[in-house]
């Protein structure tokens, strides 16, 4: 198992020097952070110090993993070969299978290469990667659960201009803007980070770089980076979720209008597999916020950020293809193809 492919020191000491040239960073912050670069080395935790559970720990995730990459990539190729899922509804689905295999990678391969060399140590670059390209992928993700609940809204509130409205310019735009946000954040956040300094016991409670873990660790003022996170979060987090919510009582207000009580489950069954996902997604995410707000222990912590950054990208495929009949006969095309 290979790690991702992070910048190497030289090139990462030319972005922030390029950063630094564009934003208001003073000259010693950035000289110190040119220098940690190569000096500065964080400590992963992990979920145990028990070295007898760590080939538990790597069989489990590596299975997991693997299980996420198969199942996302299978629901990429089942999309993309039959036609009869080229809709809005499944251009965003596949979309979302590969943000949560993006999501995933980023954090889980260190993990496993760390367990199977008997090292906890992630590099200052390494570590500064891993929280741009989390934060970047988990935001892509919020604005993508909330463009698909918009696609449910269009689709059973306005029927007849669903095609109209949901036309490919406006799919792609959706998700060029959510994009676009999401990197925005993600640099942000990062350049953020680079004008912090830091000193000794550089510990992480996780096994991966968490944005919030990284800022506690700084020895110096770290509060113009918690008031980013915290407004950030709650403006890029709770707009797509106050729309997601908008939507449904609309889409719950508008189904239940209808008399037939076929077409009504119908009408329900079509946003089943969405509801499900944006519940797993949003209620793993305030219980690791939760969590973490009453709870002082590390391992607690750790094994709730388990349940937000790996359990929701590795069980959105099942949901989708359990309870989706078009899925279900894409990817029984694809098993006796291959069977063939």
């Amino acid at each position: 198992m290979q790690t991702l492919s992070f910048p190497n020191k030289e090139l990462c000491a030319s972005i922030i020097s390029l950063l630094t040239s564009i934003f208001p960073i003073s000259l010693s912050n950035s000289t110190e952070s040119e220098n940690q670069v190569g000096t500065v080395e964080f400590l992963l935790l992990g979920l145990s110090d028990d070295s007898d559970l760590q080939p538990l720990l790597f069989g489990l995730f590596l299975s997991m993993y693997l299980v996420t990459l198969l199942g996302n990539l299978l629901i990429i190729l089942a999309i993309s070969s039959d036609s009869h899922l080229h809709t809005p509804m499944y251009f965003f689905l596949s979309n979302l299978s590969f943000t949560d295999i993006c999501f995933i990678s980023t954090t889980i391969p260190k993990m496993l290469v760390n367990i199977q060399r008997k090292s906890k140590t992630i590099s200052y670059t390494d570590c500064l990667s891993q929280v741009c390209f989390g934060v970047g992928f988990a935001g892509l993700e919020n604005f993508l659960l909330a463009a698909m609940a918009y696609d449910r809204y269009v689709a059973i509130c306005h029927p007849l201009r669903y095609t109209v409205i949901m036309n490919l310019r406006l799919c792609v735009l959706l998700i060029l803007l959510s994009l676009t946000i999401s990197v925005v954040y993600a640099l942000l956040q990062s350049l953020m980070l680079l004008r912090l300094s830091f000193c000794t016991d550089l510990e992480i409670p996780h096994f991966f770089c968490e944005l919030v873990q990284v800022i506690k660790l700084a020895c110096s003022d770290t509060l113009l980076n918690n008031i980013l996170v915290y407004v950030m979060t709650s403006v890029l987090g709770g707009l797509p979720l106050l729309g997601i919510v908008f939507s449904y009582i609309k889409i719950v207000s508008s189904i239940l209008q209808i008399p037939s009580a076929g077409r009504k489950s119908k009408a329900f069954s079509t946003c089943g597999s969405h509801l499900s996902v944006v519940s797993l997604f949003y209620g793993t995410g305030f219980g690791v916020y939760i969590s973490s707000a009453v709870t002082d222990l590390s391992r607690k912590s750790a094994i709730a950020s388990v349940m937000y950054s790996v359990v929701p990208p590795m069980l959105n495929p099942f949901i989708y293809s359990l309870r989706n009949r078009d899925m279900k006969k894409a990817l029984m095309k694809i098993i006796q193809m291959s069977t063939l």
